[in-house]
């Protein structure tokens, strides 16, 4: 469904990502790992098409979206919730989630989706009218997932999900992140939190200094020093 091909990015002179390639398979659970500034928010970026890549190719379901703008690769069905969630503070939980079907054409499915996901969170169904900015943290992200999910993307990438936010709150989360898993939807994680990551993962890459340093199953990543080395250069 994913491939990517010897991606760079650049920022000026500094290079964020070097020479990257990974692929995600239709109903994969992906994991993207690495310790701060290892190059796996600006790998998002470019994926989205937040930045334009200095080299590589982006394919997503047999098309070449390198060059495509953001809005074009939401509507083939690739969507993104980036870290640090990015919610519409003064809208409502309800206008937020509206906002997610804003490429969508069909009124009764987008209500079918809403009201889908207000069960899921029934937190969100309790606060539908009320301003998003101030909901807590994990149920920001709540909203945010939700949010991605109104699109009825075939690749979901979501970014840092668990930042910032509670061991007890990151675990509900990723929960659903596995039921996502579990319903067939495809995903790339962008984590620090390995621990939680690795519970639902089928594939796992690491990345550290802009490179990739690992690729195979979560079973490789099991010894705890295994991935600490790989996080730290050993």
């Amino acid at each position: 469904m994913l491939k990517v091909e010897n991606l760079s990015v650049r920022y000026g002179a500094v290079a964020a990502v070097r020479d990257l390639s990974l692929s995600v398979g239709q109903g994969e659970f992906v994991a993207l790992l690495g310790p701060n500034g290892a190059g796996k928010s600006s790998t998002i970026n470019a994926l989205t098409g937040l930045v334009t890549p200095a080299a590589g190719r982006i394919v997503f379901d047999g098309n070449d979206i390198s060059r495509i703008r953001t809005e074009d690769r939401i509507r083939g069905g690739l969507t993104s919730t980036p870290e640090g969630r990015h919610i519409f503070a003064n809208l409502t939980v309800g206008e937020n989630l509206r906002l997610g079907a804003a490429t969508r054409r069909d009124p009764a499915g987008v209500r079918q989706d809403m009201e889908r996901f207000l069960a899921l969170f029934p937190v969100l169904s309790e606060r539908y009218s009320q301003a998003a900015g101030t909901l807590s943290g994990g149920e920001q992200q709540m909203l945010a997932i939700s949010r991605s999910l109104m699109s009825r993307p075939k690749l979901l990438l979501l970014d840092e999900p668990s930042l910032g936010l509670a061991p007890k709150i990151v675990v509900q989360i990723f929960d659903f992140i596995g039921q996502l898993k579990a319903d067939g939807l495809t995903l790339l994680v962008v984590e620090q939190n390995a621990r939680q990551a690795l519970r639902f993962a089928d594939r796992v890459y690491v990345m550290s200094s802009g490179a990739l340093r690992f690729d195979g199953p979560p079973s490789e990543l099991a010894g705890e020093n295994g991935l600490l080395n790989l996080y730290i250069g050993g």
